[in-house]
């Protein structure tokens, strides 16, 4: 089957990118620069993500926020217009189908961004759940991220509006003469914006915000290393149809009023599973491990305790460039889920030797004003 292409995909191979096959896309996973100077270069300055491959959807009409509630457990109702929230679908199980970020547009009109591999499935669920709603899905729409502490000042000579936002608020604009859609957030840990914007003028703008000094393309490789260094979760490895938010360490995502003892509690897929994994805690929990030497582990691979017995899996690994270190998430017996605890990882015929620690590994730099 023929991978699709994103508006981006000339400028990618102009630029020099290594493309690898992504959900279905065509992607660049890096430039000839390499992904550890592409993760450092995000981390000091600004990095430029095409995210166009993430599915974009409108949802409206009268009940729209209802809908949305009866699928996660957020309070809709309680969203302002432009706010932003995480948001997950869970299942009857109390499992996770993808996490999404939901934007209020109006009362009764709200953007979805879902993620890519899961975008088919996350629609076909939107449409079955709707109660007299419309589902457009933006398919002409790109999805371009700025990120890094150098971000909100391009973003000021750009659109002076947008760089007056704070962390998972939006506003709609005009750039190039053309209308958009900017938030505050993204998925490295860092001050940043992304832009949803028609595909025929994407490339125009991308090459406009790489004009400046401060700006480099940055691939897929570093979207990833960035991200796991921030400790956010990457659906299908931290998140999947059995993992509930509890052991995920995503309670937080939770709103208060929707929880068993909440102004409106439940409602959402799997609530009483939730509310009971709560109550009794799951047996494994989400840990970050800093790995001792330079050899790095891999998602999959098994976690034991310092007498060499089986306590958890890797799920997720990489090499965080910004503290010279093999790092990686991992599900492991709750008791010994403490910073500081010290386990051990199978590698082929070795046991490398890792702690725990706290996440995230880079501080998180959102903009919250």
């Amino acid at each position: 089957m023929s991978l699709l292409t994103t508006p981006l995909d000339g400028l990618h191979r102009e630029l020099g990118a290594k493309m690898v096959p992504f959900a279905g896309y065509d992607m660049p996973v890096q430039y000839p620069t390499g992904i550890i100077r592409e993760h450092l270069h995000t981390r000091e300055a600004a990095g430029l993500f095409d995210v166009s491959h993430m599915g974009q959807v409108i949802i409206e009409g009268a009940g729209a926020a209802a809908m949305l509630e009866s699928l996660v457990p957020v309070d809709i109702e309680a969203l302002g217009v432009d706010r932003q929230t995480y948001a997950l679908f869970t299942n009857e199980q109390g499992g996770v189908l993808d996490d999404l970020i939901i934007t209020r547009w109006a009362r009764d009109r709200f953007f979805l961004v879902v993620n890519a591999a899961c975008k088919a499935q996350d629609i076909a669920h939107l449409r079955e759940h709707l109660t007299g709603q419309t589902l457009t899905v933006l398919e002409q729409q790109a999805l371009l991220a700025l990120q890094g502490p150098g971000a909100r000042a391009v973003m000021s000579e750009l659109c002076p509006a947008a760089a007056e936002l704070v962390f998972m608020q939006g506003c709609a604009a005009r750039l190039q003469g053309v209308e958009v859609y900017i938030t505050c957030s993204g998925y490295t840990g860092e001050d940043g914006f992304e832009i949803s914007v028609p595909a025929p003028q994407a490339e125009a703008l991308a090459r406009e915000l790489l004009e400046h000094e401060a700006v480099r393309a940055i691939g897929l490789g570093a979207r990833n290393s960035l991200r796991l260094e921030a400790g956010l979760c990457l659906y299908g490895h931290e998140l999947n149809t059995v993992i509930d938010p509890v052991q995920a360490g995503l309670l937080w995502s939770i709103s208060k009023s929707r929880r068993a003892d909440g102004e409106r509690p439940g409602g959402f897929p799997g609530a009483e599973v939730i509310f009971q994994r709560i109550l009794d805690k799951p047996a494994l929990r989400r840990v970050g491990l800093v790995v001792e030497g330079r050899r790095p582990v891999r998602d999959g691979q098994v976690v034991r305790d310092e007498q060499g017995e089986e306590v958890g899996t890797i799920c997720s690994a990489g090499f965080g460039a910004s503290i010279g270190a093999p790092i990686a998430m991992a599900y492991i017996a709750r008791e010994l889920g403490e910073p500081g605890t010290r386990l051990q990882v199978s590698v082929r015929d070795k046991l490398l030797p890792v702690t725990v620690t706290a996440m995230p590994f880079t501080p998180q730099r959102y903009y919250r004003g």
